[in-house]
Order: structure tokens, then C-alpha cells, then sequence
């Protein structure tokens, strides 16, 4: 995926699952794994910040 295709509160998909999209910067993305979440946002749990190499691995819907 490129930058511009994602959206904050979007699901995405990576090798190891679900994510949701919590912020988009320049050059990043950053992002929450889907599964139990508390409610929100803002969500109190890690969140994983994605660069441009990390997101040639991301997609849209999920295609098994």
C-alpha cells in the first residue's frame, strides 16, 4: 500500500494480522493490532509505527 491509501480508523492487513490505522505522518503510519482492544480511541495499548518498506507489505482487504 502507499501512504495516501491509508486512513485513520481503517483496518489493513500484514503477514501477522489485522491492524488499525491511528495516525499518518510524512513518511509513517502508526498503528494498533486488532484484537481485544479497550474502548476508544485513543486506545491504551502499543502502538506500532509502520515506515515506507513496512507498508509494501500492507493491504487493503484481506485476500486469502
Amino acid at each position: 500500500m502507499k501512504i495516501k491509501e491509508f486512513k485513520i480508523g481503517e483496518s489493513f492487513y500484514t503477514g501477522s494480522g489485522k491492524w488499525i490505522c491511528t495516525d499518518i505522518g510524512s513518511r509513517v503510519i502508526v498503528a494498533v493490532k486488532k484484537g481485544k482492544l479497550p474502548p476508544g480511541p485513543p486506545y491504551a495499548v502499543v502502538e506500532y509505527v509502520f515506515d515506507e518498506y513496512d507498508m509494501e507489505g500492507c493491504i487493503k482487504n484481506q485476500k486469502l
